[in-house]
């Protein structure tokens, strides 16, 4: 069976997954969507990430926010990658993809990057779409996509109501 490749995003109801300036930090809620969300991540094992996700947890000094997983970073202007459990992908990031999916495995988690999310969906690698949907209005930001993408329909296979007002919602993408 092939692996899926799951865009899990936190995002503000009216669908910014970071400020302008890529910041995100301050609309994340604590509790047990957290949990679940850290539970999660034992479903993959390999994470994806445009570099502006990637840069992020650098800031903080992380230099392999997922040690658990074999990371990829794609970027056509990093030249080196600071931790060897991070590989940099400049060129030829859709081969790599298919090919990733084709291996035995775990699911594949993209956890960030517009651009690379619009990439993806527009050639039908995106299998779900997983929203943390915080109750929050961000007003402006970086949108789920980072350009317009084809209308598609999707068919929610999974919800959960936070106390906390989070909702998630997990959602196939139906080719």
């Amino acid at each position: 069976m092939m692996r899926q490749l799951k865009y899990y995003i936190a995002c503000s109801v009216d669908g910014f997954i970071a400020r302008k300036d890529g910041s995100f930090n301050d609309f994340l809620l604590e509790g047990e969507a957290v949990n679940d969300y850290i539970e999660s991540l034992q479903l993959f094992d390999i994470v994806l990430m445009g570099r502006k996700t990637y840069e992020v947890g650098l800031k903080e000094g992380k230099t392999n926010p997922y040690p658990m997983t074999k990371s990829y970073v794609f970027s056509r202007s990093m030249k080196e990658s600071p931790d060897e459990q991070v590989e940099l992908v400049s060129e030829n990031a859709i081969a790599l993809i298919k090919s990733l999916k084709n291996e035995s495995g775990k699911d594949i988690y993209l956890c960030g990057g517009a651009n690379l999310a619009t990439t993806l969906f527009t050639e039908n690698l995106i299998d779900e779409i997983i929203l943390k949907v915080n109750p929050f209005v961000m007003g402006s930001g970086i949108p789920l996509f980072g350009e317009i993408i084809k209308p598609t329909a999707l068919e929610l296979i999974n919800s959960k109501i936070y106390e906390n007002g989070v909702v998630l919602l997990n959602y196939r993408v139906k080719f």
